[in-house]
């Protein structure tokens, strides 16, 4: 899919690896929409990349569906949707003190995965909406890029929620893709490895390279802006469906 001239929501776009996918896309002539938390810096964002910023709480997801609304209506309509929001917590499945609570672990289910279906289902009731692109030779009417988890096939001791929410991700892409291919419309997840983001931006070089010493190049964090290359690539090239693709510079997690 030609990315100049597509409209595009990320949500998570006010930082991280979300802010560089907006800022990329935003660059090669898509117009953008950020969607993230009231207190984050999405207004600062948006207003860089000439788009319109959306609060929202991906675990409410009402106000999700009426967010994602608003940001369509005044995109005008929608063909590329990024969701990079999430997190994780770190409890074992049984521990001295006893098993793992259910709370917790519904809520990193809620954050991660529901969260990333919500935005999905509907995200693709818009797509469905548009005039295909190039009827003759691809037809496609949009494109879903959700964030998955090299933790969704390597997950490390304490990331039992975590692993579960981003391999249910990993493990929608062909199915969703099925679903909604005689639409035009491609799905696929990106799982990266640990990446300069959060709570691992700006940690001192050693814990870095200790963190990265099983990747095989680079052994290093991953940079925003190359998991944007990755989400750009994806839009472009419509062959790319249906599946979820490592970003780990050959990195396989150890045990912890």
């Amino acid at each position: 899919m030609e990315i100049n001239g597509k409209k595009v929501v990320v949500i998570g776009g006010a930082s991280g690896m979300g802010r560089a996918s907006a800022e990329l896309l935003a660059a090669r002539g898509a117009r953008v929409a950020i969607l993230d938390r009231e207190a984050s810096e999405g207004k600062e964002v948006a207003a860089g990349v000439g788009g319109e910023f959306y609060p929202v709480d991906v675990t409410d997801f009402t106000g999700t569906e009426e967010a994602l609304q608003a940001a369509v209506e005044g995109l005008g309509g929608l063909h590329v949707a990024v969701t990079t929001a999430g997190g994780g917590i770190a409890k074992r499945t049984l521990t001295k003190e006893g098993p793992h609570d259910l709370e917790s672990f519904r809520s990193v289910v809620d954050l991660n995965l529901i969260g990333t279906f919500n935005i999905s289902r509907l995200a693709a009731w818009h797509m469905s909406k548009n005039e295909p692109e190039d009827p003759e030779t691809t037809g496609e009417r949009g494109v879903i890029i959700n964030t998955s988890s090299i933790a969704a096939f390597e997950g490390q001791i304490g990331q039992v929620a975590y692993t579960a929410a981003k391999a249910a991700i990993a493990g929608m892409c062909l199915t969703m893709a099925r679903d909604l291919g005689s639409l035009g419309i491609r799905v696929l997840a990106i799982a990266p490895s640990l990446f300069a983001t959060g709570l691992t931006k700006g940690i001192p070089e050693d814990y870095a390279t200790a963190l990265t010493k099983d990747a095989a190049f680079p052994r290093r964090l991953g940079r925003p802006e190359e998991f944007a290359k990755l989400v750009a690539a994806i839009v472009d090239n419509p062959m790319l469906n249906g599946q979820c693709l490592r970003l780990d510079a050959g990195q396989r997690f150890a045990p912890k």
